[in-house]
Parts: structure tokens; C-alpha cells; sequence
């Protein structure tokens, strides 16, 4: 089961800030780096994230998740293309795929992934994005698909709208610029871990 709430670092160095205050589920996505580099950040995560129990996610690296003993990874549909699933399976990893349109859910579900993100939710300024925000009803649509996987939502949300999507049944909210981007990013992680231990106790 994922903890409801799911944070996302562009790099290990952040783990120190983040995970005293409580994270428990943390995907490490690393973009435009050597691979030597990769390797020593996933390495650094898969240490601190073990001294706090934390389920690191590593983000596209299949290969070198496989190779440092990881247990979880995320790959969006690009990735897709070029990952053999057979192997990330057979090694017994975990698989969360990224979805924006009905095909791609199709293409997703055709591999029972342990969870789905659906994305972007709200407008996002982390990247430009080629389609239209979902909003909480195409998160209720994806919910009645997915049926039993675990729904993750994604994209500019934040904690004044995360009930919303709560409620529309995302199962986990996921989240880059909203504690990265603030000014105190441990003081606005502490709000949405409490936001998440309420729905966990409702």
C-alpha cells in the first residue's frame, strides 16, 4: 500500500532536509547526468532512505535500480519504449507508470503496474506539458478504470487542493515544485504529512 502522500527530488542531497520530517515515499528522478553520478545519488538515497524507512522510487533508471538492488522503480511512456519489462520483473522490482490520455492507461494496465500517476492534474510550471490538465473528474474516470492499482495524482497540486483530489479518488498526491519550490520546504512537507496521516485515518 502507498503512503498518500509522495514527494519527488531531482537529487539525494535533498533527503537529508526531507526525511527527518517524516517522508515515506520518495522518488529520486535525475535528469541530464552521467551515469557515474546517477549511481552514487541512488546509492545515497537507497542509504538514507533504509536509516528511515523510507520506499525510495527511482525514477527511469531501470538498469542501475536493477544493478544497486532497488526495489521500486517509476517509468513514464518514453521509458517505456525501451524497457524490458520481462527483466525489471524477473529481478522483482515494483513498476508505477505515468498516464495522460485513455491509450496510454490502456498501454499501462496491459503491464499491472503497482500503481498508475495520472498527470498533469492542475496547470504545472516544472516542465511544458503536451496535454491539458485532468482535473478531478478525469481523476474520478482514471479511479473507476484502474479499479484496485493504486491511483497516484500528479501535477501542480498542492495542500489547499489536495482534498479535492482526495476525494475524486486518488489513492496518493504527488509532488515536485510545491515543497521544493517553497520558501520553507520542511514546514510546507510537515503540513501535507499531516494532510496525509487524516485521510490515512478516515
Amino acid at each position: 500500500m502507498l503512503n498518500p502522500f509522495y514527494q519527488i527530488v531531482d537529487n539525494a542531497n535533498w533527503l537529508p532536509r526531507l526525511l527527518p520530517v517524516g517522508l515515506k515515499l520518495v522518488q529520486l528522478r535525475i535528469k541530464d547526468a552521467e551515469e557515474d553520478e546517477v549511481r552514487e545519488q541512488i546509492t545515497l538515497a537507497q542509504e538514507l532512505c533504509n536509516q528511515y524507512q523510507t520506499q525510495l522510487i527511482i525514477n527511469d533508471y531501470w538498469e542501475l535500480a536493477i544493478e544497486l538492488g532497488c526495489d521500486f522503480i517509476h517509468l513514464g511512456q518514453e521509458d517505456l519504449d525501451d524497457a524490458d519489462i520481462g527483466e525489471i520483473r524477473q529481478a522483482g522490482l515494483q513498476l508505477g507508470v505515468s498516464t495522460h490520455d485513455e491509450n496510454e492507461l490502456d498501454r499501462a494496465l496491459d503491464l499491472e503496474p503497482d500503481y498508475i500517476a495520472l498527470g498533469p492534474v492542475y496547470p504545472t510550471i516544472l516542465k511544458e506539458m503536451h496535454w491539458e490538465p485532468q482535473g478531478a473528474e478525469n481523476v474520478r474516470r482514471w479511479k473507476e478504470m484502474v479499479g484496485h492499482i493504486p491511483l497516484v495524482a500528479i501535477g501542480g497540486l498542492s495542500v489547499e487542493r489536495a482534498s479535492e483530489i482526495y476525494d475524486a479518488g486518488a489513492d496518493t498526491i504527488c509532488v515536485v515544485t510545491d515543497v521544493l519550490y517553497n520558501e520553507s520546504p520542511e514546514e510546507r512537507l510537515q503540513e501535507w504529512l499531516e494532510l496525509s496521516i487524516e485521510r490515512q485515518a478516515e
